[in-house]
């Protein structure tokens, strides 16, 4: 199968998933027990809530429609990036996702990036010393910390560095400092899982064929390590390419913890203020997210292994 059809094909399996995905967002908010007229109301501070005027606001927010129009009405509005206004400020929503969602992408990327370096220096690592007392030593570590839960690392990373050193930051993002510690704590927390992922396709490229052919051809060890870690990186590829949308949904509490002003706060406070397109669109984008991020996946696969191609 030709490379642009199978990237076609893996487009087109996605858009039933998508539409899926927007349903279940868009009834989820709609079957909550609580009436988003009677909260936009509380927001706006009215005193005296009255069923006459929460049937206005229905009316205004289009609510009195039948369920099916209003779903492809919000749905036709989304592909557009307009998620509607928010609740409690009146503003748009995309108007607060936007900047929230850059921020957070950004320490995203970053964390991937800090992530993937370390996981696949300690990966290649224990491989190379596999039994041996750095191996054992870097795995009990990494057991340890990443059963470590982010808010207790973080907070005792503040204490230690910000408040009893004074060295970096504890809020915001106004430099590359700020940078630091939220990305220390992502960092510690999933490449303690990644990188034995790497280590177990390292040892098993290692004890493949064709590195014993390259020993005895005498190629240099060196040339034959590229080897075994272009190879068990092309296993570990999907890996991390899922690690982006998990990480850009788990930034949550690190960034609750180090006041980042990305989509993690963004949410919390729409769910404290019960604010529904917001939720609404958060749920969204990550979920948007998940099945795009696979679908890359699939096809980085499919480009390093020309067999996924075949069999698709």
């Amino acid at each position: 199968m030709a490379m642009g059809s199978y990237v076609l094909k893996r487009l087109l399996i996605s858009i039933p998933l998508l539409l899926m995905v927007s349903f279940c967002t868009f009834s989820l908010i709609q079957f909550s027990p609580l009436d988003p007229a009677e909260v936009v109301l509380q927001a706006q501070g009215v005193p005296t809530i009255t069923e006459e005027l929460i049937a206005q606001t229905r009316a205004e927010l289009g609510m009195d429609q039948p369920f099916v129009v209003r779903y492809l009405d919000w749905l036709v509005d989304c592909l557009q990036l307009d998620f509607g206004n928010s609740f409690v400020t009146g503003k748009s929503v995309w108007s607060l996702l936007g900047p929230a969602f850059v921020n957070t992408v950004k320490l995203t990327l970053v964390s991937v990036v800090a992530i993937l370096v370390l996981s696949v220096a300690l990966g290649v690592l224990c491989a190379l010393q596999a039994g041996k007392l750095i191996d054992q030593s870097v795995r009990g570590v990494s057991f340890f910390l990443a059963a470590m839960p982010s808010y207790w690392l973080a907070a005792l990373l503040v204490w230690y560095f910000a408040v009893k050193l004074d060295l970096l930051p504890t809020s915001g993002m106004d430099s590359y400092k700020s940078y630091i510690l939220p990305v220390a704590v992502i960092m510690i927390g999933y490449a303690g899982i990644y990188f034995r992922m790497v280590r177990s396709a390292v040892l098993g490229n290692m004890n493949e064929d064709y590195v014993r052919y390259s020993r005895a051809c005498g190629l240099p060890e060196k040339t034959i390590l590229l080897h075994v870690v272009r190879n068990s990186l092309q296993v570990t590829t999907s890996v991390f390419c899922m690690a982006i949308p998990i990480i850009l949904g788990g930034t949550v509490v690190v960034e609750n913890i180090f006041a980042w002003p990305g989509l993690g706060t963004l949410s919390v406070k729409a769910i404290v203020s019960r604010d529904f397109p917001v939720i609404q669109a958060y749920v969204l984008v990550l979920a948007v997210a998940f099945i795009l991020f696979n679908a890359v996946s699939d096809v980085i696969q499919a480009v390093l292994n020309p067999k996924l191609r075949e069999d698709g």
